[in-house]
């Protein structure tokens, strides 16, 4: 499943994937196939993505289904 709620964060801060994925120590694939659904990326990593873009877990990652 994509994450548009990751996406829409991080262009409403006006960060690219490489900004995003180097302020959290990853390559821009990585934050492409997390966008893409492609790749589920571990708590630390969501916790890290959550602190640049200044959001909660439940904000970006959690799903109502």
């Amino acid at each position: 499943m994509k994450n548009l709620k990751l996406k829409a964060a991080r262009a409403g801060m006006d960060l690219s994937q490489d900004e995003l994925a180097k302020a959290v120590g990853v390559s821009r694939q990585t934050i492409n196939a997390i966008e893409k659904g492609d790749y589920n990326p571990t708590i630390n990593l969501c916790i890290s993505i959550c602190k640049v873009l200044g959001k909660t877990l439940d904000e970006l990652f959690w799903t109502e289904e």
